[in-house]
């Protein structure tokens, strides 16, 4: 386990070596190349970052595994996808929480790709049970919402991204006022990283800062979900 920094030019050169060469027989005759310069660096974080995660979040969950924890799969589910390049173009770690089973679950995210880089907080196309809990707190209870979605630390980091609704969701009223939250198939928030940024020694510090600074959103969305932070 090192202290940084993990990812180094040449992490970020793979991965654009990669997008020309997204193969499966390319990407296993240079897998010594992915273990060192992108599975390992991506590991060592994760181990690195356990300790402050259990500070300010101890209910999620930093795993050092190459299988089955924080580390996302290389590969792509192409099965329902137009675009059958097999390989990420991306490292994607989430730190969910500790009830979270799969990507749907609330959590804090790291997305490392050249220029396209960024840290993400909340839930992803969270299931319907716990997509029609958020709406139904943010329903009976938008000031705390409201001062969760604008609170000031999280709003200097993080917009809110994701997908949403065309009609109002089935319950809900169009002259709702919190209709377009309530529209919202996800509840992201995401803050760009530069190249810079994602090299450079400060990472953790930088992760640190920007999650804790998300915590009044993490809140809400965890006691919406029934889910304890």
């Amino acid at each position: 386990m090192t202290e940084g920094p993990y990812f180094s030019s040449a992490s970020l050169g793979f991965l654009q070596t990669l997008a020309s060469h997204n193969e499966r027989e390319w990407f296993n005759q240079h897998k010594a190349d992915y273990e060192a310069l992108v599975r390992g660096p991506a590991l060592d974080l994760i181990a690195s970052f356990a300790p402050r995660l259990e500070q300010f979040a101890p209910r999620f969950r930093a795993i050092p595994k190459k299988v089955g924890g924080s580390l996302m799969r290389p590969y792509r589910d192409t099965r329902f996808s137009k675009d059958k390049a097999p390989i990420k173009l991306n490292v994607g770690i989430q730190f969910r929480h500790d009830l979270g089973k799969d990507v749907h679950a609330p959590g804090y995210y790291l997305h490392v790709q050249p220029g396209q880089s960024f840290l993400g907080v909340g839930t992803w196309r969270p299931e319907p049970k716990a997509l029609a809990a958020i709406r139904e707190a943010i329903d009976t209870s938008p000031i705390p919402w409201l001062a969760a979605r604008d609170d000031g630390e999280f709003i200097t980091r993080f917009e809110l991204q994701g997908d949403s609704l065309i009609r109002p969701p089935k319950g809900y009223d169009k002259d709702n006022p919190m209709l377009e939250d309530l529209k919202r198939k996800d509840f992201i928030g995401v803050m760009a990283l530069s190249d810079e940024q994602v090299l450079g020694d400060p990472l953790l510090d930088l992760m640190e800062e920007a999650f804790t600074g998300a915590d009044p959103f993490m809140r809400f969305l965890c006691r919406a979900m029934g889910v304890p932070f």
